[in-house]
């Protein structure tokens, strides 16, 4: 969805002084790059490197930011256009690597598996306002450092809707990729029309793992798009200050944009700056914080300005339960992307300070995205919404409830809820005078039970089998 409502965080002043600052820090302070390819790149591009150390020239930077596409077109899994990154139109999923799951069934939480991974892709596929997968867990019932590659699996079986995904290590996001051409028909019938998204992270402040950077290397070599933004701690591994965390967040992902481009001019590229304060009371690190919405919307319109698709972030709760809390904290991350335009929103159904997934969550998400957006597409004005003859028509002291113009456009100009309660108290009470949260939970449980995602080819889940049973063997 594109909103027709949007706010301004900064001035144009205001983002090129932080983005002249992140300039600073990668021309002055340097970043550390445990690569070596991606250091010789640099080098051979005219940064300069004092053992790991490397500082590059914000002409470089700049140079290779104009050489990132401003739209990243991904399609669904049978190759349609599904969301179109970039401007402001936003797309929303759930997130990942969740180490603890809410059973949909008991309500324990508990380690996730396997299954888990595939109802949030099921769950997604049949939700109205999710865009795209993730799959809200970490799996732990198969092989621990295979749990990305299961997890793709998983989820590419259970909707045809766009994914973004994440990988331990290089050789794993092979296998991973390699799925997904079996999928798409060939590795070149991918890259022309990618249906994945891969997600890497440097190591707030300026350090750049080897692993992060094999996987820019890997999916520039796909032609998949890559996502490079850093997950800060403001207080901890990022400055405190919001525009101080703005500066060094942009320093580390234009690290891997540079790379990205280096290796590939016009490559698919998307970032952000991505970060969650440190609580000074409690120690932790709450996604639902105001400073965490605040530093993504500012992030976003930094990209705009630069005219790179936004990675940003809505969803998420610290509450333990599906309450007032984790609607209040969802609803104000929500309203924040669509108003700053960030362009693939993720972790929808986060619980438990992102340590715990939650499929009720995220159902209760996609009726908080369904009535942001009715907000956020604003106001229509033109004569036959007006309507004057309308008006005329039903005269003073008439009713509306027959006119013409009710009967075209009442389905159009409100929201209608599917989780929200507005009957009157006693239909509520017959009905067994169910709580959000389990509302919520009910609709759950039918969608798995009833719900039948697009199912794929028999030969091509035989190939899928074999690429799995191969990744496990190879670490035998």
């Amino acid at each position: 969805m594109r909103s027709n409502l949007k706010i301004e965080l900064l001035s144009d002043c205001q983002k090129d002084d932080i983005l002249d600052a992140a300039f600073s820090i990668l021309e002055n302070t340097g970043c550390r790059i445990h690569y070596d390819k991606a250091l010789e790149l640099l080098v051979e591009n005219g940064c300069t490197a004092d053992g790991i150390t490397v500082k590059i020239p914000r002409s470089l930077v700049k140079r290779c930011i104009d050489s990132v596409p401003k739209v990243i077109q991904m399609y669904d899994r049978n190759g349609k256009e599904s969301m179109t990154l970039g401007g402001r139109n936003t797309y929303f999923g759930a997130g990942p690597t969740c180490c603890f799951f809410y059973d949909p069934y008991t309500g324990e939480r508990r380690k996730p598996e396997k299954q888990d991974a595939a109802n949030t892709a099921k769950l997604t596929d049949a939700l109205p306002h999710l865009d795209y997968a993730m799959s809200l867990c970490m799996i732990a019932d198969k092989t621990p450092t295979l749990a990305d590659v299961h997890e793709l699996d998983a989820m590419v079986r259970n909707t045809t809707k766009p994914i973004c995904t994440w990988a331990f290590n290089p050789s794993n996001l092979r296998y991973m990729l390699e799925m997904c051409a079996v999928v798409a028909g060939g590795k070149d019938k991918l890259a022309e029309k990618p249906f994945v998204i891969v997600y890497s992270e440097p190591t707030s402040p300026m350090v750049h793992e080897k692993e992060a950077l094999q996987k820019v290397f890997v999916t520039t070599e796909y032609g998949i798009p890559t996502l490079y933004t850093p997950g800060m701690i403001m207080g901890a591994t990022s400055p405190v200050t919001l525009a101080g965390s703005l500066a060094v967040g942009f320093a580390d992902t234009f690290v891997g944009l540079v790379i990205n481009q280096l290796l590939r001019p016009g490559a698919p590229f998307m970032g952000g700056t991505s970060g969650t304060p440190l609580d000074m009371t409690t120690m932790q690190t709450p996604y639902g914080a105001p400073a965490t919405s605040l530093l993504l919307g500012a992030s976003n319109e930094i990209l705009h300005y630069l005219g790179i698709p936004a990675f940003d972030m809505a969803g998420s709760t610290e509450s333990k339960t599906v309450d007032a809390q984790a609607g209040i904290e969802a609803s104000f991350q929500t309203m924040l992307s669509l108003l700053t335009g960030g362009n693939l929103v993720h972790d929808a159904g986060f619980m438990d300070i992102g340590m715990t997934g939650s499929l009720t969550m995220l159902c209760v998400c996609n009726e908080i995205i369904g009535m942001a957006k009715r907000y956020c597409a604003g106001i229509e004005v033109n004569e036959d919404r007006i309507g004057l003859e309308y008006i005329e028509e039903v005269g003073p002291g008439g009713n509306f409830l027959h006119s013409e113009q009710t009967m075209e456009y009442f389905r159009t100009e409100f929201y209608y809820p599917d989780l929200l309660e507005r009957r009157i108290y006693d239909a509520w009470k017959e009905d067994g005078a169910l709580t959000m949260e389990e509302r919520a939970a009910k609709k759950v449980r039918m969608i798995l039970a009833s719900h039948e995602p697009e199912a794929l080819a028999p030969e091509i889940q035989e190939k899928l089998d074999k690429l799995v049973a191969e990744a496990e063997n190879s670490i035998r």
